[in-house]
């Protein structure tokens, strides 16, 4: 594609149009996680105007370059349109420190222009500053929101970067050219939730299965509840965890395409929907017993601790992860108010510690594939994958011995009327252990094996065979 008008000078803005992200919300994601108690700053220097609040963020965040995704197509326009001698002039509302440091990316401005600390070069403001750079003359605009309303309808030529239809529709300008993204952003919100995540939340109906009480309909509608409840907090979470991870999922084979880190999904919705999730899982919970509240809170709290902090730290992350897991249980019994055993819960922990850890040797073995070293945001280096086997594994061991243990309990005995059926269960769980770990030390596990215990073919009639002897035995 090239332009109609390639004697005018070109305006280029940088958030949503150069690059897919915002300058602003990618500054306030790197500021938090190199220290989170900047969030009680942030409303502050905001009073003072959001040109003064882009000026102390640019003070103190550098922001790396080569990983802010970029609009491929428009990049190579601007290419084009260079070669052909067009002046570019790249003007962003961001503050000028950011908008100079990034430009060196490419060398493609005669240029640059950012917001001061007193002015935000947005709207009204960028159109006379344009004005005032181009003494009145014609030009060209290549922009992507609505505050750039103003400054098409001045402009000899307007260039709609991923605009939508609506936004369009307003445009007055009889030359446009337009770049769209073939991509719904509605479609990506909810690919960012993770649906396919919520697999995992079904363990909240574990203790009415364990229980013997799934003919209750009403004991049903509480768990069914809570799973809810679960999946709106877990897709909080991953959103959370998706913005906090950007620039290291970016760096990442099959991460970089997740919606955030491919700016496919704007960053703005990742910080107004992960609350709004949150609180929607904790209305729904408002429905439950209040020792479920409790263990939805706990949830909270523990997530955003490894969030911020614990997944940065070697096995503690997966310890992490394995209570997490755990809390699932133990809120599903608090909804339907059973109590969750001692022995589930020892089960449960050694299970998911020794799976969190599979996932761990799957990445250390992809990196040493791609001939890197460690994970990126993590304390693993591959020379931990051996160390890493040998834990996992005996976790998993552990997690089978707790339930022989089980098995010969006097809980177990009053429960279920023939519990040596009960013992058939241990080998199937031994082979859908010993499965997943051959798979993840040959390479051919993909990263999440709960998901992959739960999808693959040979875990679901395990699953089925596990639930049928349960039946049996009770």
């Amino acid at each position: 594609m090239t332009s109609s008008n390639p004697h005018l000078p070109l305006f280029v803005d940088l958030d949503g149009t150069l690059i897919k992200t915002d300058l602003i919300f990618e500054s306030l994601l790197l500021l938090l996680k190199k220290n989170f108690f900047y969030l009680f700053a942030i409303p502050l220097w905001l009073l003072k105007g959001r040109a003064h609040l882009k000026f102390q963020l640019a003070k103190r965040v550098v922001l790396p370059a080569d990983r802010l995704p970029i609009n491929e197509e428009f990049q190579r326009f601007l290419e084009q349109e260079k070669a052909h001698g067009r002046k570019l002039v790249l003007i962003s509302a961001s503050n000028q420190i950011a908008v100079e440091s990034i430009s060196r990316r490419w060398d493609l401005f005669d240029e640059v222009f950012g917001s001061d600390e007193c002015i935000n070069l947005k709207s009204r403001h960028k159109l006379k500053k344009i004005k005032e750079i181009n003494s009145d003359e014609a030009f060209s605009y290549a922009g992507n929101s609505a505050d750039d309303l103003p400054i098409w309808k001045e402009s000899a030529e307007a260039l709609l970067v991923n605009c939508g239809d609506n936004l369009a529709k307003k445009v007055e300008n009889k030359k446009l050219t337009r770049f769209d993204l073939p991509y719904s952003r509605t479609l990506k919100l909810l690919e960012a939730m993770r649906p396919h995540q919520w697999l995992k939340n079904l363990l909240v109906f574990l203790p009415l299965v364990l229980s013997h009480q799934v003919n209750d309909f009403d004991l049903l509608l509480l768990s069914t509840t809570a799973y809810v409840s679960f999946c709106l907090c877990a897709s909080s979470v991953y959103l959370l965890n998706d913005m906090l991870d950007l620039f290291s999922d970016r760096q990442h084979r099959s991460k970089r395409h997740r919606a955030l880190a491919s700016g496919e999904l704007p960053l703005v919705v990742g910080f107004i929907a992960a609350p709004l999730l949150f609180l929607g899982g904790f209305l729904i919970a408002f429905k439950l017993p209040f020792l479920f509240l409790l263990a939805l809170l706990g949830y909270g709290v523990l997530t955003s601790l490894y969030s911020f902090y614990l997944k940065r730290l070697f096995l503690l992350d997966a310890v992490t992860l394995a209570m997490l897991y755990t809390l699932r249980i133990i809120a599903g019994a608090a909804a339907i108010t059973v109590q969750a055993t001692g022995w589930l819960v020892a089960f449960s922990l050694f299970l998911f510690f020794g799976l969190a850890l599979v996932k761990r040797v799957t990445e250390l073995l992809n990196l040493v594939a791609e001939s890197k070293h460690r994970i990126e945001g993590r304390a693993y280096h591959d020379v931990h994958t051996p160390l890493l086997s040998r834990i996992g594994i005996g976790s998993s061991g552990f997690a089978i011995a707790v339930f022989m243990l089980y098995i010969t309990s006097p809980e177990t005995t009053q429960l279920y009327s023939s519990p040596l059926v009960l013992w058939l269960i241990c080998p199937l769980f031994m082979v859908l252990l010993v499965r997943i770990w051959h798979f993840a030390n040959e390479g051919k596990l993909e990263e999440d094996p709960v998901l992959f215990a739960l999808t693959d073919r040979i875990g679901q009639v395990i699953a089925l065979v596990c639930g049928l002897l349960i039946w049996i035995a009770a």
